[in-house]
């Protein structure tokens, strides 16, 4: 489907001064199955050229990353809007998160039911509320309140996240090998024209999951955080571990203290497996467009563009280009 040229990622982080705009995406790190390669790889490149559009004419590193994640929800291919996992008792329950670094607003809602496109409803959290996060019914209520439709919950659930659900009650489930199968977890990072960098990240959380467990991704530096002072990041994995080190800002940390947008990456996954056992993976910004995407999973579907070049990759170590257009 795609024509390529082949790099490493040590090539991520250009050195060129007209690096903006540029946005990156990932589509969940953990392990995919075959049968969903090309479906997740297709997904953050078509995610990714809605993004560079908004940005190329000049739309807000915000707007880019909400349109991006928007797409993601619409995929079913990812753990996010129709598509998401289903918890213990075979429901949707999603979370999302969206930051703007040139405000350090935020705006994130957690085990919302019924809405297909939570990183929407994150969005006008920040915008139209004095809060950080409205969870459960609240959310829904403040949906209802701002004019965003509901739907019904089957319209949210896949056949294939139904046969995942269905594997994982099993008496003699593997729950890892469960997990191995799930959709991912999407997320954006930007830079915009005028140098401001943001956030999003949706997800629909962990397979099988207790009624009202919420992971790592509408909380603020854990499933991301925007600074213009440092960089932005959006996360995937395990939430729980992910949560222990505030995954999104340890590495914003480690960058304001002189480290690359990789090396910081690699250091705060490093840190997460070292310490709990978690593997994850992340898609990293700094405000002068340098950015990076990096996992400690089997794989991790991402995809970038800047400079009227798409990036993309899934494997540890890949890293194909091909012209934007």
């Amino acid at each position: 489907m795609f024509g390529f040229t082949r790099y490493y990622l040590s090539d991520t982080s250009c050195q060129m001064t007209d690096l903006l705009p540029v946005v990156v995406v990932h589509g969940g790190a953990g392990i995919i199955p075959k049968e969903r390669l090309q479906l997740s790889i297709s997904g953050v490149c078509a995610a990714v050229r809605t993004g560079y559009a908004i940005l190329k004419g000049g739309g807000s590193s915000m707007d880019a990353v909400v349109e991006t994640v928007i797409q993601l929800e619409n995929n079913p291919a990812f753990n996010a809007g129709c598509g998401s996992v289903l918890n213990v008792k075979g429901e949707v329950e999603m979370d999302a998160i969206v930051m703007d670094g040139k405000t350090l607003a935020s705006g994130a809602v957690s085990a919302v039911r019924n809405i297909a496109n939570p990183i929407q409803l994150a969005r006008l959290v920040m915008d139209k509320t004095s809060h950080a996060c409205l969870t459960a019914e609240g959310a829904n209520q403040f949906a209802r309140s701002m004019g965003i439709e509901e739907v019904p919950q089957e319209s949210l659930i896949t056949e294939y996240s139904r046969m995942r659900w269905r594997k994982n009650l099993a008496p003699d489930a593997n729950p890892v090998e469960s997990q191995m199968g799930k959709a991912g977890t999407v997320g954006a990072v930007a830079v915009d024209l005028e140098g401001n960098v943001a956030c999003a990240t949706s997800t629909g959380g962990m397979l099988n999951k207790m009624e009202g467990r919420v992971g790592d991704t509408p909380i603020i530096g854990s499933g991301g955080y925007a600074d213009n002072q440092s960089g932005a990041v959006s996360t995937t994995g395990h939430g729980e571990t992910i949560m222990k080190i505030t995954l999104a800002r340890l590495i914003l940390f480690h960058m304001e203290q002189g480290r690359s947008v990789e090396d910081a990456s690699d250091l705060g996954l490093a840190c997460m497996q070292s310490r709990l056992g978690g593997l994850g993976g992340v898609v990293t910004v700094d405000p002068q467009g340098h950015w990076a995407a990096r996992f400690s999973s089997k794989q991790m579907s991402w995809a970038a563009a800047q400079r009227d070049i798409m990036h993309y990759g899934l494997y540890t170590g890949e890293h194909f280009t091909q012209s934007i257009n």
